[in-house]
């Protein structure tokens, strides 16, 4: 890497990481929430029914099952998530969302939605948010081939 690759890679890598520990912190501090128990009750609820697939959970929230298992178990013994055999084989394990898990989702959109605007979206012109998106689908699609 010459200099400018390896600045604009370590200002990314630091800038993603404590914009991430920003996000994280508030959600904890204002709603008991992880970013990460956020980002599962989000895609619980844009799924038919309100639930997935353990293994599609983990594909989505990129991470790991053994990890994905230990965060479900947490949140369902918090009464956000209910665990269940999958009805179309048995084996498969599907996590669905509770009223409660929505309650608590609904309460914490907001500041996180806030947090967002105020650590990036606005500190952004259009054409930059324009160019943030196209790197990012660029970066996906060479990471799903």
């Amino acid at each position: 890497m010459n200099a400018k690759e390896q600045e604009a890679w370590r200002l990314y890598m630091d800038g993603n990481n404590r914009l991430m520990n920003v996000l994280n912190r508030s959600l904890n501090d204002r709603h008991g929430l992880s970013l990460a128990e956020y980002r599962i009750l989000v895609m619980l609820t844009e799924a038919p029914d309100g639930a997935l697939r353990m293994s599609d959970l983990a594909d989505g929230v990129l991470s790991s099952r053994s990890r994905l298992t230990h965060q479900i178990r947490r949140m369902e013994q918090e009464g956000m998530v209910v665990r269940s055999s999958c009805p179309e084989d048995g084996r498969g394990v599907l996590a669905t969302i509770t009223d409660e898990g929505r309650r608590r989702l609904g309460e914490a959109a907001p500041t996180h939605v806030d947090d967002v605007r105020a650590h990036l979206i606005d500190l952004l012109s259009a054409d930059e948010l324009d160019i943030l998106a196209r790197i990012f689908t660029r970066v996906e699609e060479a990471l799903d081939r």
